[in-house]
Formats: structure tokens, sequence, C-alpha cells
């Protein structure tokens, strides 16, 4: 099983970036795909994700700015990432459940990316 993070890197405050995680190993159609994400020395958070019928889930601080969505037959999650502030500044974990609907606890998730890091520059 593996989850591959990555498209992080450094904008400036206003711009966008895209994240994708790439997923080999496991059914990928059958699992929620989240993205969370970790400053230093805070506890990792819920950012976005996506079930396995496409239904969506955002974080209240990026919504309306961020949007997530799958390619099945790419297996592979994106992360569009628009607006971004200071604030959005993490490194950003993707993660799949094998649940159907989208939960915002990281502790429901059974796979793990590395993580990518994303700077915003003001």
């Amino acid at each position: 099983v593996q989850l591959q993070a990555y498209g992080g890197g450094l904008v400036q405050a206003g711009g966008s970036l895209r994240l994708s995680c790439a997923a080999s190993g496991f059914s990928f159609d059958d699992y929620t795909i989240g993205w969370f994400r970790q400053d230093p020395g805070k506890e990792r958070v819920f950012v976005a994700g996506i079930g396995w019928s496409g239904g969506t889930r955002y974080a209240a601080s990026v919504k309306g700015r961020f949007t997530i969505s799958r390619d099945n037959a790419k297996n592979t999650v994106y992360l569009q990432m628009n607006s971004l502030k200071p604030e959005d500044m993490a490194v950003y974990y993707c993660a799949a459940d094998r649940a159907s609907w989208v939960s915002t606890n990281l502790r429901e998730y059974d796979y793990w990316g590395q993580g990518t890091l994303v700077t915003v520059s003001s």
C-alpha cells in the first residue's frame, strides 16, 4: 500500500497550488481519500475529503478556496488550492479510509502518505 503526496512548494499569498495524491496497492475506488495538514508542534487537522462516490467535505477554513477531486482511472486525488493565505502553510498529508463517508477524524484513516510542504509567503 502506498500513498504519495506531491505538488507542494513555495507560493505567494493569493496564489494557487495543486496537490496530488497517487495511490497504489489497494482498491482505490472503494476508499475515501482525505487531505490533512500539520503545522510544527500542532495537531494534524482535516482539510478536505472525497468519498468513493464523489461526495466531498471541507474544513470551514478552506471552503470556497480549495477543491478536492478524484480520478479513479489514475488512482489519484487532487487538491486545488486557490487564494492561498499564510495560515495555509503546513505539511499536507493524504490518507485513505475504507469508509464510504468522509470523516474528519484522522484516527479513522488506514493509510497515510509521506506529506508535501506548502509554503505561503506574505
